[in-house]
């Protein structure tokens, strides 16, 4: 994984637009990971010897395959609290960290691996219930700027004692909690309004067709029914967002939900064009721009297989946003058609240096 995450405040880095709805978004986020570690903070604080704290950035989520990215917190006697946090030896190939992100690992606070008493493999540091707020950050730094967790929405975490037994000690911010057999078996509830409760969305993969999970989250967002939503031939949700159009795909073959807008149609793919999408991409909080044939398309995916819908959310009030702010930006460099322009068309002549190789920026 890379030092920094698209979630880091770093002043020299340029938000992807200047526009308030993507600065709205960074603020957001950092919101989000501040209201984390405070709530860690908070728990951490809370526990008797023997709590632990499991923190997991969750895989099927993040795209990271069979490589998992945790920090484990254990609270011993006396007030002293150890941490662990994973070291390339327990990451597949492919999904190690590179000597940057060690480093900054070792800036944050972390003993490396086998310094730390019974650390073995792992990054170990040592603190104390009193420093609870100074660790909590460490560990959101951790999760969010080496391991590359874009949301606190994308960690799993679970607090349990020594015997394993869970421990009831209230929600991490907008982290997912793991379910129990309990609150499995409630997803039939009807919320006050008729439709169809957020455990529904949440549940089991054997337990409610993905399909109607994700109706079921949409039309939540939308507050409408699932019966109202927009559904055109092909399955697709669509959400409109000014003068852009979002779709919601759900896909069975791997189990994928899609969130994408067809950003610019009728446009012209030139090298500068290819460029621009570069940069914007990664300046992107998450997901992708790209152009296929004359359409340039932004998409962002959600793994179906473990689906959890606060990831969705996530997703669509992201795609929602930029949608509808980079069809006028680009529109205004590039030409081309927005979904709902009325026409609006082409492009403002632009100088040919002769070299069209798209395929390098890809």
């Amino acid at each position: 994984m890379t030092s920094a995450s698209p979630g880091d405040e770093n002043p020299s880095e340029g938000v992807l637009l200047d526009e308030p709805t993507t600065a709205d978004l960074r603020a957001k986020v950092t919101e989000a990971w501040r209201d984390f570690a405070g709530a860690l903070a908070g728990v951490l604080h809370s526990l008797s010897p023997g709590g632990h704290i499991d923190l997991t950035l969750d895989p099927t989520a993040s795209g990271t395959g069979m490589a998992v990215y945790s920090v484990s917190i254990r609270v011993r006697d006396g007030g002293v609290v150890e941490a662990l946090a994973v070291g390339n030896a327990g990451l597949p190939e492919g999904y190690r960290m590179d000597r940057a992100s060690v480093a900054d690992l070792v800036a944050l606070g972390w003993s490396p691996p086998g310094v730390l008493p019974g650390s073995g493999d792992s990054f170990g540091l040592s603190s104390s219930l009193e420093r609870s707020t100074q660790l909590a950050t460490i560990v959101s730094r951790t999760l969010r700027d080496v391991y590359g967790a874009p949301h606190p929405a994308f960690l799993v975490y679970l607090v349990h004692d020594d015997e394993d037994q869970p421990i009831d000690a209230g929600p991490l911010g907008t982290a997912r909690h793991e379910p129990s057999l309990d609150e499995l078996a409630s997803i039939d509830d009807l919320d006050e309004d008729g439709t169809l409760s957020a455990a529904l969305a949440d549940a089991a993969d054997d337990v409610v067709p993905l399909e109607e999970r994700v109706r079921t989250v949409v039309a939540t967002m939308s507050k409408t029914t699932v019966d109202q939503l927009q559904v055109d031939t092909d399955g697709d949700i669509g959400i409109r967002a000014g003068s852009a159009m979002v779709f919601v795909r759900v896909r069975d073959n791997p189990p994928l939900v899609d969130v994408f807008s067809p950003i610019l149609t009728e446009v012209e793919p030139t090298e500068q064009l290819y460029v621009k999408l570069s940069e914007l991409t990664n300046r992107m909080p998450i997901g992708r721009l790209y152009c296929a044939q004359d359409t340039v398309w932004a998409s962002i995916p959600v793994f179906g297989r473990n689906f959890q819908a606060t990831h969705l959310m996530l997703a669509v009030q992201v795609m929602t946003g930029l949608a509808d702010e980079l069809d006028d930006r680009l529109h205004g460099e590039f030409g081309g058609k927005r979904f709902f322009g009325e026409g609006d068309k082409p492009v403002p002549p632009k100088e040919d240096n002769g070299d069209h190789r798209p395929g390098m920026y890809l």
